[in-house]
C-alpha cells in the first residue's frame, strides 16, 4: 500500500504545501520560464566541452571546495574592483538565497520582500524555516524610498530581498530605493539581480553601493544572459565576513568540479555569449511594442520577459496558445500574463498566435 504525506511525521509547517513548479509541456514553443532560449553557440560549446573533459579525469577526486577559479573568474566578469574573497557560488541563485536564508534567516526569524515578485522567495524561507511578510508595490509595481522604508521598519525582517528587476513584473528598481532600504534595515539586503544583463546599458548596478555595506550582497545567475539554466549556476558579491557566513550553512564539496569547469569556460567566453542578449532585448521590445497595438497593457520591463495586462479572461488566452503550440505564463496576477523573450522565430510564433486568437474571437 503507498503513503501519503499524511502518513509522514513531516514538518507541520510544511503540510498543505505544494512544491514549485512551472508547467512543463513538449510544446515547440516553449516561453513561460523565462530560460534564454538561444542554444550555446558551437564555438563555445566545444571549448565548455574541452574544459568538462579535463576535469572529468580527475571526477574521482573531490573538487576544489572553494572553488578558487571560478571566484576569480566571476569577480573578473563583474569588474567593480570585486576580489575572489568577496564572490559566492552555487547551484542555481536559489542555493545561494537558500544559504543566506539558512545563514540569516531560519525558525524565529523573518524574510520580507515586496509582492509580487519571484514566487520561490516565501518557499525558500519556508523551507528554511523562517517566515514570509508580503510588502506592497504601486498599482504600477513601482516602489519609492519612502513607502519602502515605511514598510521596512513596519516588519523589520531580518532579511530583506529585493528583486531587480523584478520578477514576475519587469520593473526596474532604483539604487536609491536600495540605499534607503539598507539604511532603515537592521538585517541583511540581498539585491537579486538575475536579469542586470538585460538592463539598458547605462543602468548602474546594486554592486555599485557594495562598498562600507556589509550588510549587503548582489546575487545574480548564468541561467538567463549566459543560456546556462540547466548549468544551475548561481553567485553573490558581498563583503568578505558576509561569503564567510555562508560557509556555514553550504553542504562539503556544493559545486562539482565539472559545474567548476563549465562555468569557467563559459566566462573566459562572456563576450560571445553575451552578444545573444542584444537580439533578446530587441524581441523583448518588439514584443511590447506588438502587444500594445493588439490592445493589450505591457508593463515596462528590464528584464527577458515581459508582463501584460489587460487580458480579459487569461486562463482562457493561456489555453488558446497552449492549443496552438505556445507556452506561455500565468503568474496568478489577476488579468495578466507573462511571456519570455525568445529567438525572433520564437517572438513571432507568439505574436502570430494571439493575433489569431484576437481575430478568431
Amino acid at each position: 500500500m503507498t503513503a501519503s504525506l499524511d502518513d509522514l511525521p513531516l514538518r507541520d509547517d510544511l503540510r498543505g504545501l505544494t512544491p514549485y513548479g512551472a508547467p512543463q509541456a513538449p510544446l515547440p514553443i516553449a516561453l513561460n520560464v523565462n530560460e534564454n532560449t538561444h542554444p550555446v553557440p558551437d564555438d563555445v560549446a566545444s571549448d565548455i566541452l574541452d574544459d568538462i573533459a579535463v576535469a572529468l579525469r580527475d571526477v574521482n577526486r573531490y573538487p576544489d571546495r572553494e572553488f578558487t577559479t571560478l571566484r576569480e573568474g566571476f569577480a573578473e566578469y563583474l569588474g567593480h574592483g570585486l576580489e575572489a574573497d568577496q564572490i559566492w557560488a552555487g547551484n542555481g541563485s536559489n542555493e545561494v538565497l537558500q544559504h543566506i536564508l539558512q545563514a540569516f534567516a531560519g525558525p524565529g526569524r523573518t524574510v520580507f520582500g515586496f509582492a509580487p515578485t519571484y514566487s520561490m522567495y516565501p518557499l525558500i524561507a519556508q523551507g528554511t524555516g523562517a517566515l514570509w511578510i508580503a510588502g506592497v508595490r504601486e498599482p504600477d509595481y513601482t516602489i519609492t524610498p519612502e513607502e519602502a522604508v515605511a514598510q521596512v521598519e513596519q516588519a523589520d525582517p531580518d532579511v530583506i530581498l529585493l528583486c531587480s528587476p523584478n520578477n514576475p513584473t519587469g520593473t526596474p528598481l532604483g539604487l536609491d530605493v536600495i540605499e534607503a532600504v539598507y539604511e532603515a534595515a537592521r538585517g541583511v539586503v540581498v539585491v537579486d539581480e538575475a536579469y542586470q544583463e538585460f538592463a539598458p546599458k547605462d543602468a548602474a548596478s546594486a554592486l555599485t553601493l557594495l562598498d562600507g555595506r556589509p550588510r549587503l550582497a548582489v546575487s545574480r545567475t548564468m541561467s538567463k544572459a549566459f543560456a546556462f539554466a540547466g548549468a544551475r549556476v548561481g553567485y553573490l558579491a558581498a563583503d568578505p565576513a558576509f561569503i564567510d557566513a555562508l560557509r556555514l550553512v553550504r553542504l562539503p564539496y556544493h559545486l562539482s568540479a565539472l559545474t567548476q569547469a563549465a562555468a569557467v569556460a563559459a566566462l573566459r567566453n562572456s563576450g560571445i555569449m553575451l552578444r545573444m542578449v542584444d537580439e533578446i532585448v530587441e524581441q523583448r521590445d518588439r514584443i511590447t511594442a506588438t502587444l500594445e497595438a493588439l490592445g493589450y497593457a505591457p508593463h515596462e520591463s528590464w528584464s527577458n520577459f515581459v508582463l501584460f495586462g489587460g487580458v480579459a479572461d487569461p486562463k482562457r488566452i493561456w489555453q488558446r496558445l497552449y492549443d496552438r503550440g505556445v507556452l506561455i505564463r500565468d503568474v496568478g496576477i489577476p488579468g495578466h500574463l507573462r511571456v519570455t523573450a525568445g529567438t525572433e522565430a520564437e517572438t513571432t510564433a507568439f505574436l502570430d498566435a494571439l493575433a489569431s486568437i484576437e481575430s478568431a474571437s
